[in-house]
């Protein structure tokens, strides 16, 4: 203990009947003190902040240590405001209705706390029964000239109110903020820089956390870059959003009839009408959402008309883009969009490499044969010379069917090289990758598969693989953990996983070629997997970055579920020239795509990529403070 420093935080827990004990102690010159207790029921599977636990580690720490805000800084960011070419001025929009006075004053403070002042704070009063609510916005009014606002004459709820605190605004952007809410007293600043920087961006927006009943910060979200999936699953976007002012006049507002989602159902009508690199994603908290009673920031079914509200928005959305798909309920309050493959189904063929292990590939074809309702598919085993009768007799027998081709392949095993052989004999349309020691769960897995593979901003498509013991063994593919990459989620159960993404379709920047589907001429275009650099490992992920590198999306699905015998075949790493060979395509992924690992656009940089801790704080996280550039 005396080496550590003073300040060395370390959670003790001790098993206490059904419950555990959590003592945290801090050094202080050598010498532990123990500085909180708590009493926690079941398994601890939370980190401690105050009397909340968060799954994502110690919020609390993390928000001392990398987002707090010195007297030095205000001085370095109000210098740094001063040399912004573009001052753009923010129109606050905020319909009010019966609102806790308490909260209100906080969210109208956090607007005038804004260190980059050019803004207008646009209210509008829903007729609140409560006079003192209308009392309160007229004391501001007359306080600070930047502060309009209207009073209803009839209740008209949200939609109505915002689009009346819309018609106040002047700004040449718009930004949302509910009334019980808070800003950080950057959110401006980090908006106007953002804008000076890539001036044609029409929407931004930022992580977001929120306040407890004691007004403690928790619950971070911090977010994937622009993911278009994953916003038809969830409406991620949420808070922080600012959007350019002409483009939600041009959109025409917010509709009613979508009250409780009718900010989504704005987004969904303004990402129509501008291109993904116009939508700009900042990786700071810059929206502190209160936890209310009956608020969705506190349980999300709390309102469920929201939720109507949401799928009959995403339909809409659907319909305006003319792709047949339907918008379904999903998983607690989000959503699924279903896409129709093909009219014609076209055929998939299915490119399964093995050696030997021929009871684990009967299983693979059978399951595939007898749980697969896509009728449309053929089979290509590639075999890398078996020698096991069994294999042998099983390879003999499948040479039988009208369904089945079989090829073999000498020489040493080169997974790239097996399936750039079945793909270059292949006659579907799509091919589809799949390791001997799968099992199909679903019997509609292919025909999800092949209607996202059939969009043609996708790339490729991969499916939620399971363990045989009921983990997750593939979620989608994160860049940078433990150098290279690793699978999202791995190892989970059925838990909610990070904000429900690991029951959410949504783009990655890879997904495992165990599971992937793709079309064929795509494929065939970027010269199939890398047979020469990449053998056994990484040749998925580097083949999807060659597709987000040709402008193409990689989209997971964990609609399409499949049982996963990891490497039952091949075997582990578990000798020296297997070692040998790992370790240099870790290096040729590591000089090919070093930036690019560095900065997974779909994976936030303040989570962390040490191995293990997927989804949890990152500390320190991979983000600069940006009026010095140095790191946070």
């Amino acid at each position: 203990p005396a080496a550590l420093r003073s300040g060395f935080s370390l959670d003790v827990v001790v098993p206490w009947g059904r419950a555990m004990l959590v003592f945290e102690a801090r050094s202080r010159d050598g010498a532990w003190e123990e500085v909180f207790t708590t009493r926690v029921r079941g398994p601890l599977l939370w980190a401690r902040n105050g009397d909340r636990h968060e799954q994502v580690g110690n919020y609390a720490e993390w928000i001392r240590l990398y987002d707090q805000i010195t007297r030095a800084d205000v001085r370095a960011i109000r210098a740094d405001i001063s040399k912004l070419q573009r001052q753009p001025k923010f129109s606050v929009v905020v319909p009010v209705y019966n609102t806790d006075r308490r909260w209100l004053r906080r969210a109208i403070e956090s607007v005038r706390e804004q260190l980059y002042d050019n803004w207008e704070l646009c209210i509008v009063d829903d007729a609140s029964p409560e006079p003192r609510v209308w009392r309160l916005l007229q004391s501001y009014a007359r306080r600070d000239p930047r502060i309009k606002i209207k009073r209803r004459a009839e209740n008209g709820h949200i939609s109505a109110t915002s689009n009346d605190a819309l018609a106040l605004a002047t700004g040449e952007f718009v930004a949302l903020l509910d009334h019980d809410d808070e800003l950080a007293a950057t959110a401006l600043y980090f908006a106007a820089r953002e804008l000076n920087h890539r001036p044609n961006t029409q929407l931004v927006y930022s992580d977001e956390d929120k306040l407890d009943t004691q007004g403690r910060r928790c619950d971070p979200y911090f977010k994937s870059d622009w993911n278009p999936d994953l916003f038809r699953s969830q409406n991620y976007v949420s808070h922080l959003s600012i959007y350019a002012a002409e483009l939600v006049r041009k959109v025409g507002g917010f509709r009613t009839g979508f009250e409780g989602s009718q900010d989504y159902d704005l987004t969904l009508r303004c990402i129509e009408q501008i291109e993904p690199a116009q939508i700009r994603h900042i990786p700071h908290v810059l929206y502190h959402w209160r936890v209310a009673e009956q608020s969705t920031a506190t349980f999300a079914g709390a309102k469920p008309y929201a939720h109507q509200a949401a799928v009959r928005a995403m339909q809409e959305h659907v319909d305006r883009q003319q792709t047949g798909a339907r918008a379904v309920p999903h998983y607690a309050n989000y959503l699924r969009v279903i896409y129709s493959p093909p009219a014609d189904l076209r055929t998939v063929s299915i490119i399964i490499p093995t050696r030997d292990r021929g009871a684990l590939l009967r299983q693979c074809v059978e399951s595939i044969v007898t749980q697969t309702d896509y009728p449309n598919f053929d089979i290509i085993v590639v075999d890398n010379e078996s020698g096991e009768q069994e294999t042998l007799d099983y390879l003999q027998a499948l040479r039988t069917s009208p369904r089945v081709t079989v090829l073999r392949a000498e020489g040493e095993f080169n997974f790239s090289r097996l399936n750039n052989i079945g793909a270059a004999a292949a006659r579907g349309s799509f091919v589809a990758l799949l390791n001997n020691d799968l099992e199909v769960m679903n019997r509609d897995w292919l025909r999800e598969m092949v209607s996202h593979a059939a969009r043609a901003e996708i790339g490729a498509v991969g499916a939620r693989l399971w363990y045989p013991d009921g983990r997750m063994q593939h979620g989608g593919v994160i860049l940078g953990v433990g150098g290279v990459a690793t699978h999202a989620h791995n190892g989970i159960r059925k838990e909610h996983g990070y904000f429900a993404r690991a029951h959410l379709t949504q783009n990655f920047s890879a997904v495992t070629g165990a599971c992937m589907l793709l079309r064929k001429d795509v494929y065939l275009q970027l010269g199939g997997l890398d047979e020469n650099n990449l053998a056994v490992a990484f040749n998925d992920v580097d083949f999807c970055l060659r597709l987000r590198e040709a402008g193409l999306l990689v989209v997971w699905t964990p609609h399409a579920e499949l049982v996963h015998h990891e490497s039952a075949s091949r075997g582990l790493e578990d000798t020296r020239s297997k070692q040998r060979r790992f370790l240099a395509e870790v290096d040729f992924m590591q000089k090919k795509w070093g930036a690019v690992l560095k900065a997974d656009p779909f994976y936030n940089p303040n989570l962390s990529i040490e191995s293990n801790q997927e989804f949890k704080l990152a500390f320190p996280p991979r983000v600069q403070k940006p009026w010095s550039q140095n790191p946070l």
